[in-house]
């Protein structure tokens, strides 16, 4: 696999009438292409804002971030975004929902709806296509905003925590479910949490990070076999050896 993106020398201060605030400061690292990686690191860490910079929806304050060659400047149908609020528009149908970024594309309403019932379908939301946000539970919810963003065919799918807020069962079911999405289609993903068994869970390798302003503190090649077990041996003795390191680089 090659290094499909490319995050180098980065850094962000946000300037305000109180001064200047570091947020990331000066990290580097890659993923590679169809890779899932996961950023780990405490809360109000600076994560959220490392992905907007990588969806272009930040500018960089130094450094450079790269998808397959071209330098991020701004937000692109390259890129897929998923967030914790998924920020569904409510007054559209599930199929509104997940069709308004091909129709955005420039694709006409028959070729979007028949790109957006694919990608419903793959979410396991077949039969909903006429249900309205208010409607369907959180987890729902979270399908539809993943197959939103995969229908505009992105090359990376950048997730912010998007199952933070779920209850354990269902943010349990929606990892599985993620999973079972990407080996069907698989996308570059870059996924940020601050839970480190959805980290192992989910990642090929996990990027720790420290508290703001956040630069890379370390890095686990996590090499064990899909489906994953969070009680197998070997994935409680990689959770333990990551806990040890956070702890002691608190």
């Amino acid at each position: 696999m090659n290094e499909f993106i490319e995050v180098n020398k980065v850094s962000k201060t946000f300037i305000s009438k109180r001064g200047k605030h570091p947020v990331v400061d000066n990290i580097n690292f890659t993923v590679k292409e169809n890779e899932i990686v996961v950023i780990f690191g405490p809360g109000q860490c600076g994560k959220t804002t490392l992905l907007n910079l990588m969806a272009g929806l930040e500018p960089v304050t130094s450094g450079v971030i790269t998808v397959n060659g071209k330098t991020i400047e701004k937000a692109g149908p390259d890129r897929g975004v998923v967030y914790q609020k998924t920020a569904l528009f409510p007054w559209m149908t599930v199929m509104g929902n997940v069709s308004y970024g091909p129709i955005s594309c420039g694709h006409n309403r028959k070729e979007a709806k028949k790109i957006a019932q694919h990608y419903i379908d793959l979410v396991g939301l077949k039969g909903f296509e006429n249900s309205y946000p208010n409607q369907i539970s959180g987890g729902m919810a979270q399908r539809v905003g993943i197959a939103r963003a995969y229908a505009i065919k992105p090359e990376v799918l950048l997730m912010d925590e998007p199952f933070g807020h779920l209850d354990a069962q269902t943010r349990y079911l929606m990892q599985e479910e993620l999973i079972r999405i990407w080996e069907n289609e698989k996308r570059t993903i870059v996924f940020v949490t601050n839970n480190i068994e959805e980290a192992i869970y989910l990642a090929d390798r996990i990027i720790v990070i420290t508290n703001c302003p956040t630069t890379v503190k370390g890095e686990y090649q996590v090499l064990l076999p899909r489906p994953r077990n969070y009680t197998d041996r070997e994935f409680l003795k990689l959770r333990e050896k990551i806990s040890g390191f956070v702890d002691k680089s608190i």
